[in-house]
This record gives structure tokens, sequence and C-alpha cells, in this order.
């Protein structure tokens, strides 16, 4: 995969597909609203799905983007829960109050 972005938990659960460069071609400043205007029907691919970059920014109210790289961690940040592939689930997070988890098992 050929971005500007290298994390691989990045490119394993989201995909900008062709949406990634077409921001590079345009000049900044520009505001979320020309982005969307430019290219807010564009698919971004999800781990459960896809959104439109004018859904994900239409989410996070105005603002202006000064490089195209602050557009792409606009995208990042604002996606939905489609992004996400067990929801409400974490192995890190402390039991409640009265649970003791999960009982052992012996193999």
């Amino acid at each position: 995969m050929d971005n500007h972005y290298s994390s691989p938990l990045i490119q394993h659960s989201m995909r900008l597909n062709a949406t990634n460069d077409v921001f590079d071609d345009s000049q900044y400043p520009k505001t979320t609203s020309e982005i969307i205007n430019e290219y807010g029907d564009n698919e971004i691919t999800l781990e459960n799905g896809t959104e439109t970059v004018g859904e994900i920014l239409g989410r996070l109210g105005e603002e202006t983007f000064e490089t195209p790289e602050a557009v792409r961690e606009s995208l990042f940040s604002g996606v939905s829960h489609k992004a996400i592939g067990r929801r409400f689930y974490s192995d890190r997070d402390q039991y409640t109050p009265g649970e003791h988890g999960p009982q052992q098992v012996s193999f």
C-alpha cells in the first residue's frame, strides 16, 4: 500500500484507497467545506463498511487545513464505529467492582 502513513495498524484497519493522494493535488490552506465540496464523495474502506470523506469531516466541524497531512489526520481520527473491529471490547480495562474476571481454564 502506497500512502504517506506508515503505521501498519492504520494500514490494516482503514484504507484511504485513491483518496489518499487526491489531497496532495490541492492548494492549501483549505476549509472543511472546501474539502467536502471537492472530495466529499470519495469513499474510505473501513473494517466494517465504508464512509465518505464528507460524512467523516462533516462530523468534525469546520476548520482550516494547512496541509494534506492535516486532512488525513482528521479522517483517521473522525471515522465512526465502522472502523472498529470489536466494539466496546478491551482486554486492557480493569474489571468493574464486584467482578472477578474470567475463570481460568486449564487445558
